[in-house]
């Protein structure tokens, strides 16, 4: 294993996985420095592999793909000297398709391909939901594949098309394309962003001095001191150069948008805006949505941390029972520091999370998290805070049951491996041991977004299929391997 790598965790199989991020610049000196510094803010949304492309009028396109934390990889001068330019785009990766959870370098964005009027690189966060197709076709018109990911699709179709530039190929070949993407591009001397007509994925527009950055959220827009201007509208594609500036325009049919709404749960970071909104505040106003909805007596709400912070505070504000830290992360789980013998495994959740002992003993206690997947993890808290003398355990979660998989960049087990897919909400409050089990409904979830009047159900705001299992783009690969739609 490779010294930066990152060790799976033997109890991280019960969140889902990010997706992936991106971010690009131009018009800025040492491009290379400022996509190393977004793509470090955008870490959480892949811990796998990154790569950074940058093109030079002197040098030509240099790139670097590394295994691994941008830290452990893109923060030496010698590196980044090697990667000289105004203009440049980066990735990091969370594999969702092709051989999950096992990243090749091969594997790692962008990706480059070099066209008759040019080279161009790609980085693409989301799932194409109709790759396998999309790749057989290709192939058997002689086109080679490098890599396992679906995102190369793009540029064997951009390499077919007849467009007279590398935007209008870019156009093209994303026409051709289902599922969620949002992409950011560049040739020699332009930076091009897209998102997919529904806008699932995210993606935002910065102004930097007298050049601009396209990022997958706005906290990495903030590392670089970068003024966030605006989201990139679901179906828009920008194109960005530092003579011209950004131009505009919608090639895609305009449709209803569907982002997804798991972004505001778990996927993005609290200090990121998401549709004019706060991302804690959303977070924050769920716990208090989940606090009417499933109220309980008890001494104490605490968080699961991290993620469910916001959540438990909203909660402890809106109930009146106190806020405490009941269980402490330890902050350096993710560095590899030790190869995991079977005993070390078996320690399990108690390696990254802890009781803090004298705040638990004897009382009840309201645990808040964003999510149960398997339930495995939930299983193993509830055993710690018990072990610690907690009295009661109460699980209130942050989202609906997930009990349908994604299809749109997210990486989900099976559905048969989802406890919510096989279990009713008194089943699985049984099955994990707790005194009680809540989870927020899905109107109360719309409702903490900024819906005030809950989900519209003849045509919902958010995509939201890990929940209802209505799937606004049809899964078309999956369905060719016997997936059943809900009826």
């Amino acid at each position: 294993m490779s010294r930066t790598m990152p060790l799976a965790h033997p109890f991280d199989d019960d969140k889902l996985k990010e997706e992936c991020g991106i971010f690009g610049v131009v018009g800025v000196a040492d491009a290379a420095n400022f996509v190393a510094l977004g793509l470090h803010a955008l870490q959480h949304r892949g811990q796998e592999a990154g790569g950074i492309v940058v093109h030079d009028a002197e040098h030509g396109f240099n790139s670097a793909r590394r295994m691994g934390y941008v830290r452990d990889n893109f923060t030496s001068a010698e590196l980044l000297q090697t990667l000289p330019g105004n203009i440049g785009i980066g990735h990091v990766r969370y594999s969702t398709a092709g051989n999950k959870g096992q990243t090749a370098i091969r594997d790692v964005q962008p990706f480059f391909g070099e066209f008759s009027m040019g080279g161009a690189a790609i980085a693409h966060n989301g799932n194409l939901t109709n790759a396998a197709a999309l790749r057989r076709d290709l192939i058997d018109r002689g086109a080679i594949f490098q890599s396992s990911s679906d995102s190369e699709c793009i540029i064997h179709l951009m390499a077919r098309s007849m467009g007279r530039n590398i935007p209008d190929r870019m156009e093209e070949a994303l026409r051709k394309a289902e599922g969620a993407f949002s992409v950011v591009a560049m040739t020699r001397t332009k930076l091009m962003g897209v998102r997919d007509p529904l806008g699932v994925r995210p993606l935002v527009l910065g102004k930097i001095g007298d050049g601009w950055a396209l990022s997958s959220e706005t906290c990495a827009l903030d590392i670089i001191g970068a003024e966030f201007v605006r989201e990139i509208e679901p179906g828009e594609m920008v194109v960005i150069s530092a003579k011209d500036g950004v131009q505009s325009h919608f090639p895609f049919r305009r449709q209803e948008p569907r982002f997804c709404i798991f972004e505001q749960v778990y996927f993005s970071r609290p200090d990121s805006i998401l549709s004019g909104r706060s991302v804690y505040e959303t977070r924050r106003q769920i716990g208090v949505e989940l606090a009417r909805e499933a109220p309980v007596d008890a001494d104490l709400v605490c968080p699961v941390p991290d993620s469910g912070t916001p959540a438990a505070i909203g909660f402890s504000h809106e109930s009146g029972i106190p806020y405490g830290m009941g269980i402490i992360r330890n902050q350096y789980m993710g560095r590899t520091f030790i190869e995991p013998t079977d005993a070390i495994r078996n320690m399990g959740v108690r390696l990254k999370l802890n009781v803090n002992r004298a705040l638990i003993a004897g009382k009840r206690i309201i645990l808040v998290d964003d999510s149960v997947v398997r339930g495995t993890t939930t299983r193993k808290i509830k055993d710690m805070l018990l072990d610690a003398g907690a009295a009661e355990v109460h699980f209130r979660i942050a989202s609906p049951p997930t009990a349908w998989p994604c299809f749109y960049g997210v990486d989900t087990p099976q559905r048969e491996k989802l406890i919510a897919a096989t279990m009713t909400e008194d089943e699985m409050r049984d099955h994990l041991g707790v005194d009680s089990l809540r989870f927020i409904s899905l109107d109360g979830l719309y409702r903490a977004a900024g819906h005030v009047e809950g989900r519209n159900n003849a045509c919902p705001q958010f995509c939201d299929a890990c929940f209802s299992g209505e799937y606004p783009i049809k899964p078309t690969d999956m369905i060719a391997k016997g997936f059943e739609l809900k009826s």
